[in-house]
């Protein structure tokens, strides 16, 4: 695994990382918004894009990546409308689980289509946001790879009382 690639997703191995040169830094800025993004993702767009650019892990290589968690998330907005919408259509009618499930040509309860879509696009999003550390344990990882580990100076001046009463 590329050092860079490590250093944001934690050195779980505590292997030495290679200082190679020429290390792969492309330049920390928001891609332009893609032409062909729904309204909605247009809007996650702006809304996360500065946010990454804060904690400076965008870049334009990020475009498409950005571009499919911002679809993804439209994706589920507009499941979840769906299905409060068919939720509330329900209430109305007295039909309790409407939105939720369909109910088949033979009468058996199946999970809705809007659901099925909600929940691949809930997947879709959460894949996309580990990538941008966009998650609580992801943002963890990469703080702790952005903060350069420190030489201890006195490493003869750790407690150890026992070096002085017959201890190792």
């Amino acid at each position: 695994m590329p050092d860079n690639v490590r250093m944001l997703t934690g050195n779980r191995g505590h292997r030495p990382m290679t200082k190679a040169a020429g290390v792969l830094s492309p330049e920390i800025e928001i891609p332009d918004c893609p032409a062909h993004l729904s309204a909605e993702a247009k809007k996650e767009w702006k809304r996360v894009a500065p946010e990454l650019l804060k904690i400076r892990i965008i870049t334009q290589l990020d475009r498409a990546a950005l571009a499919a968690y911002c679809q993804a998330y439209a994706r589920w907005v507009e499941a979840e409308q769906r299905i409060k919408e068919l939720s509330d259509a329900g209430k109305k009618t007295g039909i309790k689980g409407a939105g939720l499930y369909d109910l088949t040509p033979n009468g058996f309860k199946q999970m809705s289509v809007w659901l099925q879509i909600s929940n691949r696009a809930t997947e879709q999003m959460h894949r996309w946001m580990a990538e941008f550390g966009m998650t609580p344990a992801n943002r963890a990882k990469i703080q702790q790879a952005q903060v350069p580990e420190q030489n201890d100076l006195f490493e003869d001046d750790k407690p150890n009382p026992g070096r002085f009463f017959g201890g190792k």
